[in-house]
């Protein structure tokens, strides 16, 4: 086999096709040196796998990729620290305040939206819903205002745009710390109203929670709130439209989940798998470690390829097909830490939010197939992925028969 140039992960071709530079990376060159992000970049599962795992990765890398535009979250502590801080916003997000107090929440937002175009027979689902849903949800959630709904999706878009800056265009950096002063002005007076005058919602829980004489400062919840915005809004957003395309062009499938709607949770787990909303995530490394094709060196950056992880044929059987009966993927754990997929992350920093992203998603996959029948892809259309940071149709044009 002759071998080929490591591919670019901030090249056009690259952005038009990233799976086939993944088998490239994983066959070929599994570690490799980008100078322009100053980071190495690995693809294999093993090695993915361990920079999430092995607590010899941290994440300090977030101190510069994140701290400038949300403030110093949950995602830079270790330790004590970070358990304690765990532990005081998770509960809002399993259990009974998910199932009690937020699914009639999620529910609700979905089918308000849903409502606008149910009966049209065409939609972009895109642009009409799933870039509205989950936002709509975690303002809802967080107990603002309604009218402030649009200042969240401006604010959100941003500090994406920020967060997926690989090739550091400095007016996008501009945006996004501009941003954070917006957001924290709004915040800060907000959080203090909700500590003397706590209502029901989850920012008023934010507030008042405590684990062994500790709370969150005004700074911590305020940082949470912005990394629960767009880590929170920009996966569920991606993640419902990748799983209604997926569907779409699997119509057997589809039809499975129409007939036993409990297999909506394999569709949204082999979603993952098959298509990530988040394809890469960093790490740095306490110490030098040996992986696949050679050593890093302790502090340096390390890109971890979640869309190359987990399409690894050593580690899934035909892994470029999308098959929500797949066996080697272990649906009882699929939203724990314990996950044979990447695509929350693994070990001690696992998405807090994955069972709220699983309920979203079950709740508006749920609601589109009752209210879409028939559904296709309009004439002429064929849906694209877009993004490299984070991936999605850019664009779902759909007809369909109102259910």
């Amino acid at each position: 086999m002759v071998a080929e140039t490591a591919p670019d992960i901030l090249s056009p071709e690259f952005a038009e096709d990233p799976y086939s530079a993944y088998r490239v990376m994983r066959e070929q060159h599994p570690l490799i040196w980008h100078e322009q992000m100053s980071s190495y970049v690995i693809s294999r599962y093993v090695d993915v796998e361990r920079a999430f795992k092995d607590p010899v990765f941290t994440s300090h890398n977030y101190d510069w990729q994140l701290e400038p535009v949300h403030g110093r979250t949950i995602l830079q502590m270790d330790g004590r620290e970070h358990s304690t801080h765990r532990n005081l916003v998770a509960p809002a997000f399993r259990g009974r305040d998910l199932q009690q107090k937020f699914l009639p929440v999620i529910e609700k937002n979905s089918r308000d939206l849903i409502d606008g175009f149910r009966m049209d027979g065409r939609v972009d689902l895109v642009a009409r819903y799933a870039t509205r849903f989950p936002i709509n949800v975690i303002v809802d959630m967080l107990g603002l205002p309604k009218s402030d709904h649009e200042h969240f999706h401006r604010w959100y878009t941003s500090i994406m745009a920020f967060l997926s800056n690989l090739a550091q265009d400095p007016q996008v950096m501009e945006d996004g710390i501009r941003t954070k002063g917006e957001f924290e002005s709004y915040m800060i007076p907000l959080i203090q109203q909700r500590r003397s005058d706590p209502g029901d919602d989850l920012l008023s829980t934010l507030c008042s929670a405590e684990i062994d004489g500790v709370q969150m400062t005004d700074e911590e919840i305020k940082a949470f709130c912005s990394l629960l915005l767009t880590a929170g809004g920009e996966t569920t957003d991606k993640a419902m439209a990748s799983i209604v395309k997926n569907l779409v062009e699997h119509p057997e499938q589809m039809q499975a989940v129409r007939e036993d709607g409990s297999l909506i949770g394999s569709a949204f787990a082999e979603t993952l798998r098959f298509s990530p909303p988040v394809h890469m995530i960093m790490r740095q490394p306490a110490e030098d470690v040996e992986l696949s094709g050679g050593v890093v060196e302790a502090g340096s950056t390390v890109t971890c390829l979640i869309g190359a992880a987990n399409r690894d044929p050593d580690q899934y059987a035909d892994p470029d097909t999308f098959d929500i009966s797949r066996r080697d993927l272990d649906q009882s754990r699929a939203y724990s830490a314990g996950a044979n997929h990447t695509a929350f992350c693994l070990g001690r920093h696992f998405c807090v939010g994955a069972m709220l992203a699983k309920t979203e998603v079950e709740t508006g996959t749920g609601q589109l197939l009752d209210a879409m029948r028939d559904i296709r892809f309009a004439d002429g259309f064929t849906p694209a992925e877009r993004g490299v940071f984070t991936r999605a149709p850019a664009e779902l044009a759909l007809e369909f028969t109102p259910g």
